[in-house]
């Protein structure tokens, strides 16, 4: 077991780059163990397989620096939030204990986005009843629940609760985005163009993360939401350093 200090769980490959990568790498550079875990391997998708999905994964993964990346094998489009999906679920949150989850949109365009995001917050609490009994390789599993789960923003805007600064990490995020080769535009596909696959929707992912960077005085930002108010330590804490 490597423990986690953040460990952020998308439905599709793609999910985490798109919206959380930026915090994802700070916290690399800052030292923490970070993971991922893809729920599914984005089978439905109309562009790419799933075999070259999950080495575009491990592609971003590499470029992000996180200390492991798992892929549940969830069906996409068909997963549900009962109890045999949590069960799996929870096995992986015991299996890195992780202090802060990162999860999908609780609400977004694309039904999979809201229905992980309940099913990952179910999943955290859950994780943390002793009498859910999981195992793994054959030991009995100890409850751990997450001490904090927050929500990416994904395609649909919604308030965030807080922002990150990612101004520093933005280049290396957009780096790992365009791991997805099978993804996004590439005027030199003979594939279906998509919704994601124009040349304008990384500007616009460019663009949410300037909107969101404007709102804290910085060049770049992500924005997350809480169904928790988060505490801090002193009004101190709500003070980037440079507007100090």
């Amino acid at each position: 077991m490597q423990k986690l200090d953040i460990l952020a769980i998308g439905v599709h490959p793609d999910d985490i780059e798109l919206s959380c990568a930026g915090t994802l790498i700070k916290h690399v550079s800052l030292g923490q163990k970070v993971g991922i875990l893809d729920l599914t391997q984005g089978e439905l998708g109309t562009r790419g397989t799933p075999e070259l999905r999950l080495q575009e994964a491990q592609d971003a993964a590499a470029i992000m620096g996180v200390h492991v990346r798992e892929n549940a094998g969830m069906a996409d489009g068909f997963f549900r939030n009962d109890q045999e999906h949590q069960l799996k679920l929870i096995t992986y949150i015991r299996k890195y204990q992780p202090d802060i989850v990162i999860a999908n949109a609780l609400k977004d365009r694309h039904p999979d986005h809201g229905r992980a995001g309940k099913l990952i917050a179910d999943s955290c609490f859950l994780a943390g009843l002793r009498k859910v009994e999981t195992s793994l390789d054959g030991a009995d599993q100890k409850a751990w629940r997450p001490k904090r789960v927050f929500h990416m923003i994904q395609d649909r805007f919604i308030d965030p609760s807080f922002i990150v600064d990612i101004t520093n990490s933005f280049s290396k995020k957009m780096e790992a985005v365009q791991a997805y080769k099978s993804q996004f535009h590439d005027p030199n596909s003979i594939e279906p163009v998509t919704y994601i696959a124009t040349d304008g929707f990384l500007k616009q992912i460019e663009a949410r993360a300037m909107l969101l960077g404007k709102r804290i005085g910085v060049a770049y930002g992500e924005g997350f939401v809480s169904e928790n108010i988060p505490g801090v330590n002193s009004l101190n804490d709500l003070v980037l350093p440079h507007l100090a």
